[in-house]
């Protein structure tokens, strides 16, 4: 066989048509062992996410400790349990402190960490950058336990808030900020903002790493300013990261954990400090209403998923980016 002929082959069989079966199989031969780094998390997901999904069937029965949840022991009783949620006097003002804490938190909090990024990003001294990102992680590592304590120790009653307010001819009872309800949302955003700024912002200096340097240059060389190289060159280069990460947040719009919330409630924020995961814990394991409290836990969870539909296909008409 000539060289012409065996050309002439080599371009036969690459112009054949494959289907994409055999381009999957191609595919995976080349870049399978890949796949062994994503099975230890996808074993994760599956155990410790999946799996525990069953109990969300003890929102429609009557459930004590010791009851099998599926079985012949099992005591369904429908919708009884939502009904006794809903019917809750206090279900309205759970609903609405958990929204107005948690939207809050988002107009606050998401574009925060992109706005450190880019500043520090424009950064022109390495050692200042490291420097800045250091003292910007570091809250990250700190426990609620210890974060609340801290706050208690500024904030709370006879803390060093109330000291010099007292010394500086202020309300000799002190500001007592965590008896003041007003002062719970403040204190709850802004130290939660405070600890995970940082540490969010990561990402988008990654994102922002991979941004073209010709892009800056052939922008300086037009006369673009830096600032106006924030928005022409590296805002638009992170835009689908700011976009995915927004899709994330907003489907967990509603989720505010109730560890920090039940370590800042008083009896004197109790009208603020209220919300829907602090019912589950109190109602749900505290006074055994198991049903009661998983179905509160599977209302906020719908809602969830629904705000995160919702922005996933508004992301995807408006800017072409989604998850899906």
């Amino acid at each position: 066989m000539t060289d012409n002929s065996i050309g002439q082959t080599s371009a036969e069989e690459l112009l054949k048509p494959h289907s994409k079966w055999e381009d999957w199989k191609a595919n995976f031969k080349r870049k399978g062992w890949i796949l062994l780094f994503i099975i230890p998390a996808f074993i994760y997901v599956i155990v410790f996410c999946y799996i525990p999904m069953y109990g969300i069937l003890v929102a429609f029965q009557d459930y004590m400790p010791g009851d099998p949840i599926l079985g012949q022991g099992t005591h369904w009783v429908g919708w009884q349990n939502f009904q006794t949620f809903f019917s809750n006097p206090n279900f309205q003002d759970y609903f609405w402190n958990t929204f107005i804490l948690c939207i809050l938190g988002f107009i606050v909090g998401f574009p925060l960490p992109i706005i450190v990024a880019l500043l520090l990003n424009s950064l022109r001294s390495k050692k200042m950058k490291k420097g800045l990102q250091i003292l910007f992680y570091a809250p990250h590592f700190i426990s609620l336990v210890v974060l609340v304590g801290m706050m208690k120790f500024i904030f709370g009653s006879d803390g060093l808030l109330d000291q010099l307010s007292a010394k500086m001819g202020g309300d000799p009872n002190g500001l007592k900020l965590f008896l003041n309800p007003d002062a719970f949302r403040p204190l709850f955003i802004f130290s939660g903002n405070w600890q995970d700024f940082g540490w969010s912002a990561i990402i988008y200096l990654a994102a922002l790493s991979g941004v073209d340097p010709s892009l800056h240059e052939a922008a300086k060389i037009d006369g673009a300013s830096r600032f106006k190289r924030i928005f022409s060159v590296d805002l638009p280069a992170i835009l689908p990261t700011i976009v995915m990460l927004m899709i994330l947040s907003v489907g967990n719009l509603m989720s505010c954990g109730y560890e920090k919330v039940l370590l800042m409630q008083t009896d004197g924020n109790l009208v603020t400090s209220e919300i829907l995961s602090t019912y589950v814990y109190k109602f749900g394991l505290i006074g055994g209403q198991y049903g009661v409290g998983t179905a509160a836990g599977l209302f906020n969870s719908v809602i969830n998923v629904a705000l995160l539909v919702i922005a996933n296909f508004t992301s995807k008409k408006l800017s072409g980016n989604s998850m899906w």
